[in-house]
């Protein structure tokens, strides 16, 4: 891949991305085999004003290897060491710039039941501190080529032709392949921000989706949660961009108003092994029921992770015909399948939505119907023909998706 398209990428990445400001310390957390991009993506930290840039680095490998290993205790023990990191990232408020590349299949035959029950154990440790940092740090997910995740894409390239189509649509599909992915990333954020101007002028109470695949959900709003996309804003008025890629206007829906049935279309990525065909069926806001046509264990493991977890925290609309989905290639990766069509996600809502949010506490929050869970996990359901259909405080019916697109 050509050199200065890549810096270009990371120069998005720590200035949209992150938007690091002057004196400003930067965690980014990466596996191992993206070294050279980090290399890369630390001094353009640096070159945005970073103080400090400290890199913790993943290995999806050993992660399987300990879950083979270890027992649940040391699986979900959080050392002294890790935990006064924590506690030092909450009270100082450093941009976090997570970079993805794991391969979706990396974690294939791993005891599952053993790293759920590490994980539950081990949010009751570190949840504490993410909630201190929530909406007051910026923080940004973007994605690097590995050879495990770009074969499973192209399963019929060799893995440097693989890795290079990767590259290519990585940079494309984030808008970073142009000659001024900065100015391209203002006018992108400028149009998110007009649809969600349209989108909360109606004051929707709720949404409706269906599609002949058997979807047919209604899903409550938040009254006081508006839509909003791309650009977002801490509580001291730092804008950054959590997600590069991004082509979602969302919102937070209302905890225990979900009812009906609603079927992905994509596979979901999830700990390093995919969900296949899976529907789930609401009743009281709650997932009651499941299946899928492959790891549907996997998926009940994930209702189960805490109380909140099988409630809905997010409702995303995404034209089908979006840039992502109109390349015609399953990523196998939720930061750029979820940006290729309308998604829910199970577990935390998002606080942000709510309008003035920085003058609410998190149990204003809750009480207003914010989901809360350790977990945050988007699914795919916009399918081709879906109709989403907008209900408002009056009962007006707006047709907001018709066929998979945009109708407003």
């Amino acid at each position: 891949m050509k050199r200065s398209l890549v810096k270009n990428y990371a120069k998005l990445i720590a200035r949209v991305g992150g938007n690091i400001q002057k004196g400003q310390e930067v965690f980014i957390t990466a596996e191992i085999e993206s070294s050279d991009f980090v290399r890369m993506l630390a001094e353009e930290c640096y070159a945005a004003g970073a103080s400090d840039v400290f890199v913790e680095w993943k290995y999806q490998k050993f992660d399987k290897l300990a879950s083979r290993f270890e027992s649940v205790r040391a699986l979900s023990s959080v050392e002294p060491g890790e935990e006064a990191k924590l506690a030092y990232k909450a009270e100082t408020f450093p941009v976090t710039i997570k970079i993805l590349s794991a391969d979706p299949d990396g974690m294939k035959g791993a005891d599952r039941e053993k790293l759920t029950l590490a994980q539950m154990a081990r949010a009751a440790i570190t949840k504490p501190y993410s909630d201190k940092m929530t909406n007051r740090h910026q923080w940004c997910v973007a994605a690097v080529p590995s050879v495990g995740w770009a074969k499973k894409v192209f399963p019929e390239e060799r893995a440097s032709a693989a890795v290079e189509k990767l590259w290519q649509l990585i940079l494309h599909t984030s808008r970073a392949d142009g000659k001024d992915p900065l100015t391209d990333w203002m006018w992108h954020n400028r149009e998110l921000k007009e649809k969600c101007d349209t989108l909360n002028a109606y004051g929707f109470i709720s949404l409706e989706y269906k599609s002949a695949n058997g979807t047919d959900l209604k899903v409550g709003l938040i009254e006081k949660a508006k839509f909003i996309a791309g650009k977002k804003c801490t509580a001291d008025g730092k804008y950054f961009n959590p997600n590069i890629p991004s082509e979602e206007c969302f919102t937070t829906p209302k905890r225990g108003e979900a009812e009906g049935v609603v079927y992905a279309v994509k596979p979901l990525s999830y700990g390093g092994e995919l969900i296949e065909d899976f529907w789930l069926r609401f009743e009281g806001g709650r997932a009651v029921a499941c299946g899928a046509g492959k790891n549907e264990e996997l998926l009940k493991s994930i209702l189960k992770m805490d109380e909140g977890a099988s409630y809905l925290g997010e409702c995303a609309l995404v034209p089908y015909d979006s840039p992502i989905n109109n390349t015609g290639v399953l990523f196998y990766n939720t930061l750029f399948d979820e940006n290729a069509c309308c998604h829910l996600a199970l577990g935390r809502g998002y606080s942000n939505t709510i309008e003035n949010f920085a003058a609410y506490t998190k149990s204003d929050f809750t009480g207003m119907g914010v989901n809360d869970s350790d977990i945050h996990v988007d699914f795919m359901i916009g399918a081709q023909d879906l109709s989403i259909v907008g209900v408002t405080k009056s009962g007006a019916r707006v047709q907001i998706f018709k066929d998979g697109n945009w109708a407003l």
